[in-house]
């Protein structure tokens, strides 16, 4: 396991081109950084400050925020190789990240120019973490005698908001929050930032979930918490008809990030455990009375051969499969307002297509690791793979995979469009 160094690498700025090349390397010390401690804190299971605090001296807040005027921000190819790489070391921090980067988009998506300028320079500038989440109570048909689980009452000063919801991330430490909520005036759908700051905010962390419990997770309620007209990003139509079909890029972006954090966690699961093979080499058990032959060291043992030779390939599969549906996002990206609705869809498939894939390799990889490494021993020599599996499992149950191969097959022989909506 390596070491934490005592003078952790300072961050470049992010608004240097000089400062471009040195990205990948300060991401991989902070990759390090985490992997040290990554066993101690899962098991912990506290919200993540202190991660925060590393993530935050190394500007990683700060690059993950959109691409804007000299060099501010990171594109989206770049954003997801962070992402990637440090959750492989800590899967929890890769998701806090990754929904940070996509939410840190609210205001190109939902807002004007103007303010998606003036709200990227202070968050970027102030390091902002974001929490909440793109999807939007309201967007669709309620189910029958429930109301929205968020609401904004007019107040003198813009709105009033009430309303409980529960959230994957960033509940415990974000700094600002974007939220969907319903005018109880007009009915309209708004997208609002808030700060959870505010004395009628309340937050109840999760900290008995299966996997993923670094993430700041939990409930977060609000007693009339004031937003000011400002605050408001936009109103969003009911009718996906009417709805941008950039806009509709928002839970496309955060599926996608996803899956990188899912492939990060298998890809780190697959190179612990190689370490770990290397160093405690095993043997495994006779197959028959002809097959009692013993190797001492991992390079001898074919079966061993044949399981990594397998998991490498189920990670190189995914990774095929991600990277056209990360080039796509990007160029939908960068499109901006001007894409179209044929775009949006090719972009959903190949989105879709890389979770399917990415879902069940991950599943595969981390589960197979626990029988390679011989699985969980005492607390005292435990090697906590088992957090590698738990990861992957929360993360691949956020969506179905049944659902996106469904959405691929119709495009595919009928040429249905997946439809737009807000909803991940």
């Amino acid at each position: 396991m390596p070491k934490r160094s005592a003078a952790r690498t300072a961050a470049p700025p992010v608004n240097s081109p000089a400062g471009e090349g040195i990205w990948p390397r300060v991401t991989r010390e902070v990759a390090e950084d985490l992997a040290v401690d990554a066993i101690t804190r899962d098991r912990a299971g506290k919200p993540p400050f202190d991660e925060l605090a590393r993530l935050r001296e190394a500007g990683l807040p700060a690059l993950l925020t959109p691409p804007g005027p000299h060099g501010r921000g990171a594109d989206w190819r770049t954003a997801c190789a962070v992402v990637r790489e440090i959750a492989a070391a800590d899967g929890s921090i890769g998701e806090l990240l990754g929904r940070h980067h996509v939410l840190s988009w609210g205001a190109r998506f939902f807002g004007t120019p103007e303010q998606a300028e003036a709200l990227e320079l202070r968050a970027a500038g102030e390091q902002w973490v974001w929490g909440g989440g793109a999807d939007l109570p309201g967007a669709e048909p309620e189910p029958a005698g429930t109301g929205p689980e968020l609401t904004l009452t007019p107040s003198p000063d813009g709105y009033a908001l009430h309303g409980w919801r529960a959230f994957a991330s960033g509940v415990a430490v974000a700094d600002r929050l974007l939220l969907g909520a319903v005018c109880t005036e007009s009915g309209e759908s708004l997208m609002v930032v808030v700060d959870p700051a505010h004395p009628g905010v309340t937050t109840d962390p999760a900290h008995d979930r299966l996997g993923q419990r670094l993430t700041g997770a939990g409930s977060i309620g609000f007693d009339g918490v004031p937003v000011r007209p400002d605050q408001v990003l936009g109103a969003v139509p009911r009718d996906e008809h009417d709805i941008s079909p950039f806009a509709t890029l928002a839970p496309l972006a955060l599926r996608l990030a996803l899956v990188h954090v899912s492939l990060g966690v298998a890809e780190g699961a697959l190179a612990e455990a190689r370490d770990a093979s290397r160093a405690t080499p095993r043997g495994w058990p006779p197959a028959g009375p002809d097959d009692a032959v013993r190797y001492e060291h991992p390079g001898s043992d074919p079966y061993l051969l044949l399981a990594y030779g397998e998991l490498v390939a189920a990670a190189h599969t995914a990774a095929a499969v991600v990277e056209p549906a990360t080039e796509a996002l990007a160029r939908g990206l960068l499109t901006g307002r001007d894409l179209g609705v044929d775009e949006r869809a090719d972009i959903a498939v190949l989105v879709a297509a890389a979770e399917a894939v990415t879902s069940r390799s991950a599943l595969q990889i981390t589960t197979r690791v626990l029988e390679l490494t011989g699985g969980a021993g005492s607390l005292a020599d435990d090697p906590g793979f088992d957090r590698f599996w738990r990861n992957a499992r929360v993360l691949t149950a956020q969506g179905s995979a049944t659902h996106r191969l469904r959405d691929i097959g119709d495009h595919y022989l009928n040429g249905t469009h997946p439809p737009l909506t807000l909803r991940a």
